[in-house]
């Protein structure tokens, strides 16, 4: 069995052995998935300002034109669903084979502590694979999410390895891949939860530093710690 304390010093090591490329990987990795703390502090922030702005362009919006108000609705919604779409593609063209090989990166990381950044590219290799592969796991978890929050939390960890596994095993097809990730994490969903938790307290500081901490620290770390539990996993 693995112990918690044994994967993140696996991972904390493989970081500091090669701190400049992890930092910037990390970086690259949290920009592509939009998972930086800093963003959901501002949204935060401008609550109460939104809602008394909102106010005031309903007022607005009253007084217009019913055609007016009709047209500027259906170019607000061609617009938002124009954006959706082209977020859908560069998720799925761009973002998922980028993050592919940031996780490839990782895991290379913590078996030779000396991984190249150049790595990275690795996630654009076999891209028609990798394209069906991460569509299809993505497509799973929303399913799973439409139903309920928590079957959608649970498949989360279930699919987890699937970024690596990709790589590992490129003999196995799209559907092996996810099931290979499901064996992986059976009986260990919740201690990868609890392992997760254990970061907390860095991001909490990680917060009060506005995040800087995060980029040069935290973040890696992180993501070091998670590819260490990856390679635990597959030995056993």
């Amino acid at each position: 069995m693995w112990s918690i304390g044994e994967v993140k010093s696996k991972g904390k090591g493989a970081f500091k052995a090669n701190y400049w490329p992890c930092v910037a990987t990390s970086l690259l990795l949290g920009v592509v998935t939009a998972g930086s703390s800093g963003s959901v502090a501002s949204s935060g922030s401008n609550a109460v300002s939104a809602s008394s702005e909102g106010q005031d362009v309903t007022s607005s919006l009253q007084s217009l034109d019913p055609e007016v108000l009709a047209m500027l609705i259906a170019i607000a919604g061609g617009a938002i669903l124009f954006a959706s779409v082209v977020s859908i593609i560069l998720k799925i063209f761009l973002i998922n084979p980028l993050k592919v090989g940031c996780y490839r990166f990782f895991r290379k990381n913590v078996e030779t502590q000396d991984a190249p950044i150049g790595t990275i590219g690795e996630g654009f290799g076999n891209y028609v694979h990798v394209f069906i592969t991460l569509f299809l796991k993505d497509l799973f978890l929303a399913l799973w999410t439409c139903l309920f929050i928590i079957p959608g939390i649970i498949k989360s960890y279930s699919y987890r390895m699937v970024p690596y596994i990709i790589k590992d095993y490129p003999e196995l097809s799209a559907k092996e891949v996810i099931d290979k990730s499901r064996e992986m994490m059976n009986g260990n969903k919740w201690k990868a939860f609890v392992f997760d938790l254990s970061f907390i307290g860095w991001g909490l500081l990680s917060l009060i530093t506005c995040g800087i901490l995060g980029i040069f620290w935290v973040n890696p770390y992180i993501y070091n710690s998670k590819a260490a539990l990856y390679l635990e996993l597959k030995e056993q």
